[in-house]
């Protein structure tokens, strides 16, 4: 559930096929997302799901994967 709205952002945002990604698929090194893109796509993560990213978590989410675990842990 989480895994595919947060797979819909991210292909909409980057302008990626949904189907490419995969919770193993690395935000910077797979879809190419710089520091600009990783900054909306944490607020729009923020606004969706009603929780707040730290400033020092966010380095650690390399995969769409951390990115979601990290969403279920919090809300």
């Amino acid at each position: 559930m989480t895994f595919e709205k947060v797979r819909g952002m991210i292909a909409e945002q980057l302008q990626v096929s949904a189907e490419s990604i995969t919770p193993e698929t690395r935000l910077v090194e797979d879809l190419k997302a710089d520091s600009a893109n990783v900054m909306v796509m944490i607020l729009e993560l923020e606004t969706q799901f009603g929780i707040e990213v730290e400033d020092e978590v966010i380095l650690n989410l390399k995969t769409v994967g951390d990115v979601v675990k990290y969403i279920d842990s919090h809300q």
